[in-house]
Formats: structure tokens, C-alpha cells, sequence
């Protein structure tokens, strides 16, 4: 989306590196936003990361990066327990703001994000980006169009090896609870998201958390234990009608990727990926009306542009598009707003509660 030539860039602050240097900074500088500012808290990481993407000025104080008169927007990539703080206070200073998944620590935290948000009538969106992989746009379209007829189930399989190592992993943030870590919230938060844009609000949760490999190692070489899940299960059934059911793990071997069946009266359609992210070339394969199972052929507006410098940039360059578009025009986000985003931490809270308490959670 090319800037007018009458206006300046809008501006944007990157709080958070790694996946903030490597997507977030390249993905909105090709849409046209200039990347200001980048933080972290560590001062070494924040340079490293402003040097890899051209970034002039790096901050270790978010704050004092949100207080800058001079940024149109935030993008909040730090670990989720600092989603709360950070949002808030960069709606109140009159910031749009872009925030990683998972959304919050727990729904009470995101109702707050949220009427923070509704207040400061900013552009405030969660970066579920995979609902711009082709697979899921298309898969959309298709349940739009009642290709297999009435929805009646979807399995979800995920089954990577990342934490099948020969010593123990490295400690980080994403083992602790108080961070918000744990596979449930890294990437089945997309998938909730993904459930929800595809079959509508969620009526019922029941899950499982379970952790198969929990040895780690702090930076002093200690042996500690991890305190969050690396496997999961759940069942979710929709308002709308029809059933989900996800198994996930980290801790299993081989590593067989993910893949997404759904089914309803007429038909299936299939996705399958080989890593945790949907690829930007990926295919659906369906079958309905007893025919055998065959590629379909992705429509060319799911796939506008491919970008060779990272997997996961085009679907986030086609989210940057519909956030600046919500930038320009007002009158509310679009989707995945911070209402998708308290949607889904509903239904991470409800995985966790139906774990500790063995019941079904109704929403």
C-alpha cells in the first residue's frame, strides 16, 4: 500500500525483538509506516536488533518509548504479561497499538485492554496474522460458500519436536506461568482464533494442560522445572453448531507438523502444514460428494505477493494492511480486534479452568 506523496509516513514503535526485528519492523516498514524506535530490556539485544533492521533510536524503557508525541502507533511484542501495562498505556497516550498473541494474562486483564481501547476510540488489533495464510483465508471462503454443507466437526492435529533435545533447554520466560508462557497460549491461541473467524463464537470448553518434558536449565547451568504446558488438548462446540477437538504438543518425536480436518455434511476440507506456522503457498484439499480428495486451486487474492526474506511476512503485510486501513478510515478495528482478542483469552481461560477442575466450562 503505497503512502501518498503529500504526507509523511505514520510512525510506529517496536516494543520487543526477535520476532518484533525479524516481522514486525520489515512487515510495517513495507507498508509504508516508518519504524522509529525499538525496545527492549536489555540494552545489548535492543541495539542488535535497531543495527539488523535499521532502526535509529532504541529505548530499554517501554514507557519512554509510548510517551513519544512523535509515534502514530505501538507494536507490543513482549512476553503477554506485559500486554496489560503496555496497551493501556499506550491507548491513553493516544497511540493505535498492535499486540502480539497470546492477549492477556486472563480475561479480566483483557476486558480491560478492551475498554481501554473502546475509550480511546484508537485502532487497537491482536497479530493473528494466520488468518491471512491462504489455507485459512480460503477455508473461510469455502464454509462461506457451504462447500461441504452444514459444519459439523474440525480435528486439529499439531506435533512438533522442539522440545525433544538430547540435554535439557535452555530456561526462558515462555516456562513460566507468571509470564503468561506455555504452548496453549503461543500458538493455540492462533488456532482458537482461527476456530472462531471460521464457526462463530465458542459455547462450551473442556481441556486438558499436561507437561511431558519439563527439564530445563537456567543460565547458571542449574537444572529447574518448567511450570507451564507443552502439550494440550481440547473440545470446543460453537453457538452456531458443530464441535472442534485440538491435540498439540512441543515434546513428541518425529516432529509431524500440523493438520486441520474439516467436516461437514457433504464433505471435508484438509490443510496440512510442516511446522507450526501456515505456509504463504499452502494448498486446501477437499473432497465432497464422495469424490476423491483433490487440491483445490487457491484464488490468486489470497496470495497477492509473496516475500522471500521471511515465511511468515506476507500474511503479516496483508494484517499491517488492514490496521492501517482501521488507522486512516476510524470507526473501530478491524478484525482480529482486541473484542477477538478477549473472545479467545476466554477460551484459553476455559481450557485452563476445565484442566484444574476436570468439568466442562461454559462461556
Amino acid at each position: 500500500m503505497p503512502v501518498s506523496q503529500t504526507r509523511k509516513p505514520r510512525r510506529i514503535g517496536i516494543i520487543g525483538v526477535g520476532f518484533g526485528a525479524a516481522v514486525h519492523a520489515p512487515g510495517f516498514r513495507s507498508e509504508g509506516w516508518d519504524v522509529a524506535a525499538i525496545c527492549s530490556r536489555t540494552r545489548d539485544k535492543a541495539e542488535k536488533a535497531a543495527a539488523e533492521a535499521r532502526i535509529v533510536d532504541v529505548y530499554t524503557d517501554p514507557m519512554a518509548l509510548i510517551r513519544r508525541d512523535d509515534l502514530d502507533a505501538v507494536s507490543i511484542i513482549t512476553p503477554p504479561a506485559a500486554h496489560h501495562a503496555l496497551a493501556i498505556a499506550a491507548l491513553e497516550s493516544g497511540k493505535h497499538v498492535m499486540c502480539e498473541k497470546p492477549f492477556a494474562l486472563d480475561a479480566v486483564q483483557g476486558r480491560q485492554m478492551l475498554d481501554a481501547a473502546e475509550k480511546s476510540g484508537r485502532t487497537a488489533m491482536v497479530a493473528h496474522e494466520f488468518r491471512h495464510t491462504p489455507q485459512r483465508a480460503y477455508i473461510k471462503q469455502l464454509l462461506s460458500e457451504d462447500y461441504i454443507g452444514k459444519f459439523r466437526l474440525c480435528t486439529i492435529e499439531l506435533f512438533l519436536d522442539r522440545y525433544v533435545t538430547p540435554r535439557p533447554r535452555p530456561f526462558s520466560w515462555i516456562a513460566l506461568k507468571s509470564e503468561g508462557g506455555g504452548l496453549l497460549g503461543a500458538l493455540g491461541s492462533h488456532y482458537v482464533d482461527a476456530l472462531r473467524d471460521w464457526f462463530g463464537d465458542v459455547a462450551t470448553v473442556s481441556g486438558r494442560l499436561e507437561t511431558l518434558r519439563p527439564d530445563m536449565v537456567d543460565a547458571a547451568g542449574r537444572k529447574v522445572m518448567a511450570e507451564t504446558d507443552d502439550t494440550f488438548s481440547m473440545t470446543l462446540t460453537f453457538r452456531n453448531g458443530g464441535m472442534a477437538t485440538m491435540n498439540a504438543s512441543f515434546a513428541v518425536t518425529p516432529a509431524r507438523g500440523a493438520r486441520i480436518a474439516v467436516m461437514g455434511e457433504r464433505g471435508t476440507l484438509l490443510a496440512e502444514q510442516p511446522g507450526p506456522n501456515p505456509l504463504q503457498d499452502g494448498v486446501v484439499v477437499a473432497s465432497r460428494d464422495g469424490a476423491p480428495f483433490a487440491p483445490l486451486a487457491t484464488p490468486a487474492q489470497y496470495t497477492p505477493f509473496t516475500d522471500e526474506r521471511d515465511h511468515r511476512l506476507m500474511a503479516f503485510r496483508l494484517l499491517v494492511r488492514d490496521f492501517t486501513r482501521g488507522v486512516e478510515q476510524g470507526g473501530g478495528a478491524p478484525s482480529p480486534s482486541f473484542v477477538d482478542g478477549l473472545r479467545c483469552q476466554q477460551v484459553l481461560d476455559a481450557v485452563h479452568e476445565s484442566s484444574a477442575t476436570g468439568r466442562t466450562v461454559a462461556l
